[in-house]
């Protein structure tokens, strides 16, 4: 059953075509992902889809009730940015449209909030279609994938990860496609160089005929040449009639000179001796210490409000009880863009704090999304997601072997963040980083400092096995609670049994109520 249909879509931003799309649709049920490059129009999408905004041409049916969970949030409000989400999501599914547009529905939630918004979009009844830079979410709820490739939008069947899957089999097949093109193209180059140098010699007569003899048989040469000159140019309509297939670019590999790369990896390059987090009175944690090596992939996790950005801050400026090596040399991003200069160009601001060479630059640069020419834009033109991507690279780039990222991936597009991902995974320093992106991550961590509970805890290994040590103590948690509850149970059925009272039924049934709660 068709909900909302698009057709002959066709929208500009200035002088700019933003999207040119046939028809798309929304059927009853669909769980639908939008992705795209920052810029390419998944907002504007989803406004058009809304009736929010009108396209230049073309027309959306809307057969049933819509509502749009815009990605600009409140400001005059005294609650955390977790809680106006919150308040944004409940506010939308109470009304039960049957279709939601949801943008960045995710932005300034906790991995537990997260994981309590995927829970309430699984339960609910209705088609959704919503933007997310957290794959982990995509690849929870959606059954398809919209993708703005260009001006066009191209469906893939499947959550994110079955999409990602389809687009390296497409680049495979680009590949293969490359190959028989050149292997096509290298036989019928040398076949008409062949035919060219035979032509060539078709006019000589053998050296032992003589001139009587040559003269006789120069018609016969003069038309064996023709021949080979018509073949040549069949040849050479072949070779200007093939298909012309482009290169897949591969990515180079990264290799930067670090300053004092010799004498920091391994070694502590940093110390927290008894520091604790306290704001306005607010304990955040406790008295806590731990080191950091060098060459770790750091990453800091716990809910909203619990003190990352403190700790990294004391870690920045060196609080009391923070000690750091000498060797180290620290890059911080904090989401603050005032380090870009708007009226340089994107390489200009890059290079002006680099010692790497312009090609290692460009390098990097291509990978985040900057291609030929685009680095020489302005950086007061681009959009604020390409501006945290030159930021993150000026400070990547920089004289530095220990980044310290608060929240990296947010504003970025899901190919930016997959890119950044790769970069840290081949980046030799150390780098400590704050991120809620669960899939970024797993990908990027080697050890874990968690925050929960004005607790900080240090856990060596990567994010998926810290996952499986939580569960594995919650189970056990809930195995003693079990055992307790059972005990009690039993000591109460006891008493119930030799002298019964109201009083003894009414605590027996709240004791069965705790075990069925313990037991969902």
């Amino acid at each position: 059953m068709k909900l909302v249909e698009a057709i002959q879509i066709k929208h500009y931003v200035k002088d700019r075509l933003l999207f040119d799309i046939d028809q798309i649709q929304i059927h009853k049920d669909d769980r639908i992902g939008l992705v795209g490059r920052n810029g390419c129009g998944k907002t504007t999408l989803l406004n058009v889809l809304a009736g929010k905004i009108l396209p230049e041409t073309g027309n959306v049916i809307r057969h049933t009730s819509c509502e749009l969970l815009p990605q600009l949030k409140r400001t005059n409000t005294t609650k955390s940015g977790g809680e106006v989400t919150q308040a944004y999501i409940n506010e939308a599914l109470v009304r039960t449209p049957e279709i939601l547009l949801a943008d960045e529905p995710t932005t300034n939630l906790d991995t537990e909030h997260m994981e309590w918004l995927e829970k309430k979009l699984i339960d609910w009844k209705g088609a959704f279609v919503i933007v997310s830079h957290d794959r982990a979410f995509l690849d929870a709820l959606c059954t398809t994938i919209w993708e703005i490739d260009g001006t066009r939008v191209k469906v893939y069947k499947g959550n994110y990860s079955e999409y990602a899957e389809q687009k390296e089999l497409e680049v495979r097949q680009k590949k293969l496609a490359f190959e028989k093109y050149e292997e096509k193209k290298n036989q019928l180059e040398e076949a008409l160089e062949l035919k060219v140098k035979k032509a060539e010699k078709a006019t000589k007569a053998p050296k032992k005929v003589s001139p009587i003899e040559a003269k006789k048989t120069k018609p016969y040469f003069a038309k064996k040449q023709k021949k080979m000159q018509k073949v040549a140019k069949a040849i050479e309509t072949r070779l200007e009639k093939l298909e012309k297939v482009e290169m897949v670019k591969e990515t180079p590999p990264l290799k930067m000179n670090l300053p004092n790369e010799d004498t920091f990896k391994g070694r502590i390059i940093i110390r927290a001796q008894a520091v604790s987090g306290v704001i306005g009175g607010r304990v955040l944690w406790n008295q806590t210490s731990f080191q950091v090596r060098g060459g770790d992939k750091l990453a800091i996790i716990g809910p909203n409000g619990c003190g990352k950005t403190t700790l990294v801050k004391k870690i920045v400026y060196q609080a009391e009880g923070i000690t750091i090596s000498p060797s180290v040399k620290i890059g911080y991003f904090s989401q603050n863009l005032n380090i870009l200069d708007v009226e340089k160009s994107t390489l200009e601001n890059v290079s002006s704090t680099s010692k790497q060479d312009e090609s290692l630059i460009r390098i990097v640069l291509a990978r985040l999304g900057f291609f030929r020419d685009d680095v020489y834009k302005m950086v007061g033109v681009l959009s604020g997601g390409e501006r945290v991507k030159v930021a993150l690279a000026k400070i990547f780039l920089s004289d530095v072997n220990t980044l310290v990222l608060d929240e990296p991936t947010n504003y970025l597009d899901l190919e930016a963040a997959s890119a950044l991902e790769s970069l840290l995974k081949e980046y030799e320093g150390t780098v400590i980083f704050v991120s809620h992106d669960r899939r970024f991550i797993e990908y990027v961590a080697t050890r874990i400092l968690a925050i929960r509970h004005q607790k900080i805890e240090l856990f060596e290994g990567t994010f998926q096995q810290y996952e499986l040590d939580q569960r594995v103590k919650k189970r056990d948690t809930k195995e003693d609670q079990r055992l307790v509850l059972e005990t009690k149970i039993s000591e109460v059925l006891s008493r119930l049994s030799i002298e019964p009272s109201e009083e003894l039924e009414k605590e027996f049934q709240l004791l069965l109520q705790e075990k069925r709660k313990l037991s969902k």
